[in-house]
């Protein structure tokens, strides 16, 4: 049997006042979110997350969208430095990438799994050190709340009701108690909420 080493999941999603982390319109509708995600709330809500992280946990369509546009902005002496912060984090930090369809790593530092995140959280648990970051990756997250593996969650709440699309918390879900570590709400209505699982 292995010894957890005391690493934390976070996890990280931007979601409406309905719950929903996309539009209607299906998975690339983000019509809601976009005037939200470069507000300094925003940002600085970005540059929270990734402290003390050391593994970016990410499902594959949002690892290959990650790094077709991450990379250029660690590059990027113009890039606003929580943007250029969080960006050379994701390039040099450790990446699981869950995908049933890749079959090689296609990026640096990073490994592909094919396996339930609950299995590959459990690993990453009993190894290494540093905080496990699932940013953004909504199929990932849910499936880790559905086994109640995630640590601390970092919500972007946005002031839209999007009327349709995937909704983060899915009725079925254990029963959990969370504590609020931090809250802000930036101009225009947009609310930065971390919430800490209490075991």
């Amino acid at each position: 049997m292995t010894t957890p080493t005391g690493r934390k999941v976070t996890a990280n999603l931007s979601i409406t006042l309905d719950g929903r982390y996309h539009g209607p319109g299906g998975p690339g509708d983000f019509a809601a979110f976009a005037p939200y995600v470069v507000t300094e709330v925003a940002r600085d809500h970005m540059n929270r997350m990734w402290q003390g992280a050391t593994t970016a946990l990410l499902g594959r369509v949002n690892a290959e969208g990650f790094m077709g546009y991450w990379p250029s902005v660690a590059e990027n002496d113009d890039a606003d430095p929580r943007d250029r912060g969080y960006a050379k984090w994701l390039v040099g930090a450790e990446k699981v990438v869950l995908s049933t369809t890749l079959t090689e790593a296609p990026w640096e530092r990073t490994r592909v799994v094919n396996a339930p995140a609950a299995e590959v959280v459990a690993d990453l648990k009993a190894t290494g050190e540093g905080d496990i970051l699932v940013n953004s990756s909504a199929s990932v997250i849910k499936a880790l709340l559905a086994a109640d593996l995630v640590d601390r969650l970092h919500l972007m709440i946005l002031p839209e009701i999007a009327g349709g699309g995937q909704r983060l918390f899915d009725d079925g879900l254990p029963a959990t108690k969370w504590t609020l570590a931090h809250q802000e709400t930036g101009e225009l209505g947009e609310m930065a909420m971390v919430y800490d699982r209490l075991r």
